[in-house]
């Protein structure tokens, strides 16, 4: 995985200031160009000919005098319920009302506009029957900055993120609480006015439309994976810092070896791991027959192992993600030959699957990144160097609380690597049987990231410091240059100080790309 490949072309999404929805499938990079950085939306002509098309589908239907579900029906156990034609506005809005049933905290502004992109780019495939009209004031609300509040609390996965997606549909009715392009809270009507936008009165199937689909898990999926690009290449910078600063060997990632076990992923790693410590001073100093050091601990030599493993599992969530935005999620559907028929598409099965298996992935990265900080601040592992790296031992404690730190984010992650996914509970008078729990796997796996992230920072902290300590002896070029980052907003070896503001700092340099910045500039583009 070359995940330089993806960030590139998000940030040319960016730079051109617009994402098309319709023609194309969404790619990650869109949704976080949308999501994350506000770019705005465009609906091309294709897909506005597209929903016109299958509008006349539902239109005829809603005439027909028979009943067909989600049109002229009520819902999920209610579906043999036949609605006249006077009462399918209200049923519509009484819908959305009832689904809009989420609690607990605001969910995060990134998620909710990713979540509302991918439902625009399913009914921007003309799949869904809603009408144009109706889809473009739903692309207004999204480039009008105003943000749905949406709660915790409420998705089972099936069918589809229903509550999450209600309190956008809330919204677009001008209903419910939002959050305006400047963050303020407010109604959704005085947002709309404020915007010069008016309410849409959802006709027949467009407020099922409008909240059945995997949206929500999935543009929290497509976040992840931008994500753990950088994070994948920040655990092998801290790695190779940690092999360097524990005057380990490089010996155990050479090509040949790799090439034994030909997972991607794995030869990767080692090729970064190689990558960042060619040239060290630090290694140069015990290479040789005078060397005493036969094998390094597995959370040094094993780390291509395991990092790859994790790079591999990325690349089959990726896959899946892929296939998830090339897809028109919706219950029911128009084909494109015209029938109106029921299907189970919006079951969020290999959304949720891939979701947990990210988890367990990332709380090994993490597992693995505390154990070399560990390693760095034990006196007796750690080939000399300080206990816990303190100035002077004793009267200061050095990183010892920071380990700490990490060892409670592990101890977490551990416990959110536990799947989601097979807790399947029962709802709507047991018509909807089985669900996937995919916004419950999205939900930690958000939260599984910041943890990693804060872990690596830990680690890169802790062996800035140990680089520091073998002075004179010289870190790689490309370990030196992180390290020199490090520096900018952290101090170095000395007696104890407030550590949490420095521990902050790093891991926003963790976040933002900076270290792998510092990194490439000296490697080149990293895998």
């Amino acid at each position: 995985m070359v995940a330089q490949g993806s960030t590139s072309a998000m940030a040319a999404v960016v730079a051109a200031g617009v994402v098309r929805v319709g023609e194309q499938p969404l790619t990650v990079g869109d949704v976080v160009a949308v999501a994350r950085h506000g770019v705005r939306v465009e609906l091309d002509e294709s897909a506005l000919q597209a929903m016109a098309s299958s509008r006349t589908v539902i239109d005829a239907a809603a005439d027909d005098g028979v009943a067909h579900y989600g049109i002229s029906t009520g819902f999920g156990a209610l579906a043999t319920t036949y609605i006249p034609r006077e009462r399918r506005v209200q049923l519509q809005q009484s819908l959305v009302r009832s689904h809009a049933a989420g609690t607990g905290a605001e969910v995060e502004r990134e998620v909710v506009r990713a979540l509302m992109l991918l439902r625009l780019q399913t009914l921007a495939t003309g799949r869904t029957g809603v009408r144009p009209a109706t889809a473009a004031a739903y692309a207004a609300l999204l480039d009008a900055g105003i943000t749905p509040v949406v709660r915790e609390y409420g998705s089972l996965g099936c069918s589809g993120d229903l509550a999450p997606l209600a309190h956008c549909a809330l919204a677009l009715m001008g209903e419910g609480d939002v959050r305006d392009a400047d963050g303020r809270l407010t109604s959704a009507a005085e947002a709309l006015a404020a915007a010069g936008l008016e309410p849409v009165t959802l006709l027949e199937k467009e407020g099922l439309a409008l909240i059945n689909g995997t949206d929500g898990m999935l543009g929290q999926l497509a976040l992840a994976l931008h994500d753990l690009e950088d994070l994948l290449q920040v655990a092998d910078i801290a790695a190779a810092m940690s092999v360097e600063a524990l005057l380990g060997t490089d010996a155990a990632f050479a090509d040949d070896l790799m090439r034994l076990r030909p997972h991607p992923g794995q030869q990767a790693s080692a090729a970064n791991l190689r990558a960042l410590l060619a040239d060290s001073g630090v290694m140069a100093s015990h290479r040789g027959p005078e060397c005493t050091r036969v094998q390094d601990a597995y959370s040094l030599r094993c780390s291509p192992q395991v990092h790859g493993a994790a790079r591999d599992t990325v690349d089959h969530a990726r896959a899946v993600a892929s296939r998830e935005l090339s897809s028109a999620v919706d219950n029911p559907v128009v084909t494109a030959d015209g029938r109106v028929e029921s299907n189970g598409n919006f079951h969020g099965a290999p959304v949720a699957y891939v979701l947990d298996f990210l988890a367990i992935a990332v709380a090994d990265l993490a597992s693995i990144s505390e154990r070399r900080t560990d390693r760095s601040l034990d006196r007796t592992r750690n080939q000399g160097l300080p206990g816990f790296l303190a100035h002077e031992a004793g009267v200061d404690s050095g990183l010892m609380i920071a380990q700490y730190a990490a060892a409670g984010i592990v101890s977490e992650l551990k416990r959110l690597a536990a799947p989601a996914s097979v807790d399947s509970i029962p709802s709507s008078a047991m018509q909807e049987d089985h669900v996937s729990m995919g916004w419950a796997a999205a939900r930690k796996l958000r939260r599984a990231v910041d943890g990693l992230a804060r872990v690596l920072a830990v680690e890169v902290l802790a062996a800035s410091r140990a680089l520091d300590l073998r002075a004179p002896l010289q870190p790689s070029p490309a370990t030196g240059a992180v390290a020199a980052a490090v520096r900018e907003v952290a101090g170095g070896p000395g007696p104890d100080r407030f550590l949490s503001p420095e521990i902050e700092a790093v891991v926003d340099l963790v976040v933002s790309g900076e270290l792998v910045r510092a990194a490439a500039g000296v490697t080149g583009p990293l895998q």
